[in-house]
């Protein structure tokens, strides 16, 4: 009994802030503020509602999900041929060139936001899905190329090899043959890149006015002439969790062979 009593208190201790953002989202915002109450006084559906019947707060999900696919995307097809790349082969100055990328993402959005702003801004992207996707893929191209070539490392180069004797080409031992290899770190690489554009608001904010304005810019903008409406932030919130739940549990066993061989 007491081997599982610690476990146990570490995750009622984990989920009490998301039971807590799920109870303030069925409650008013005038019993949020009015003290302390561990459920709902008064059982309400009307935050969720607003949320599934404003197209700026529905669109805004929809929004945030397109441009995280595609930024996933994108990241996962750069990065797969430069880790082979960085794995495989050894050119001049590929230490430094590896160390490079790493640097990128080190770097905070911050320092990007106002150049993206008017280059976007200049070629007609501002408030497109991809100017966001693409922006993203400045920090989560050298992550993944990172997770990525700790697992090709680790597949030996007598594979490849013996698949060139048996008369495979580059494209059908690639996709064929290696990848399947790798699946573990795909799905690590995905998860992380998904992760981190979902949650990304400077960048998401910036680059979008209208037509592509994610949920993470919506959900700042819920004043009114009585302060902050509570409850419809904490019901966005609970639906802002969802996305990142189906992820982790379609790619769960790739997470934890991942961790247990990769890098990460």
């Amino acid at each position: 009994m007491k081997r599982w009593l610690v476990p146990t208190l570490y995750i009622v201790f984990l989920m009490l802030p998301i039971y807590w953002l799920l109870a303030m989202s069925f409650k008013t915002t005038n019993e949020i503020l009015g003290g302390f109450t561990p459920w709902p006084q008064e059982f309400t559906l009307e935050n969720y509602a607003v949320i599934f019947t404003d197209p700026s707060w529905y669109w805004g999900y929809i929004n945030s999900i397109t441009y995280v696919t595609i930024n996933t995307v994108l990241s996962l097809a750069v990065a797969l041929p430069a880790a082979y790349a960085f794995s495989r082969y050894r050119f001049t100055g590929d230490k430094h060139l590896f160390f490079w990328l790493l640097t990128n993402r080190m770097a905070p959005p911050a320092v990007f936001a106002l150049p993206f702003l008017q280059l976007y801004s200049s070629v007609g992207l501002f408030d497109t899905h991809i100017a966001v996707a693409l922006a993203h893929c400045l920090f989560n191209i050298p992550l993944a190329v990172w997770i990525l070539e700790g697992f090709m490392s680790g597949v030996p180069k007598e594979l490849d090899e013996t698949a060139y004797v048996d008369g495979h080409s580059f494209p059908s031992f690639f996709f064929r043959i290696f990848l399947p290899t790798i699946t573990s770190g795909i799905g690590v690489a995905a998860f992380f890149c998904f992760m981190f554009s979902w949650v990304e608001m400077l960048l998401a904010k910036t680059l979008t006015a209208v037509d592509a304005k994610p949920i993470v810019a919506i959900m700042t903008k819920t004043a009114s002439s009585s302060g902050y409406e509570l409850g419809l932030l904490a019901a966005a919130g609970c639906l802002t969790i969802v996305p990142g739940a189906f992820v982790i549990y379609f790619v769960r066993n790739y997470i934890a062979k991942g961790f247990a061989l990769g890098r990460v």
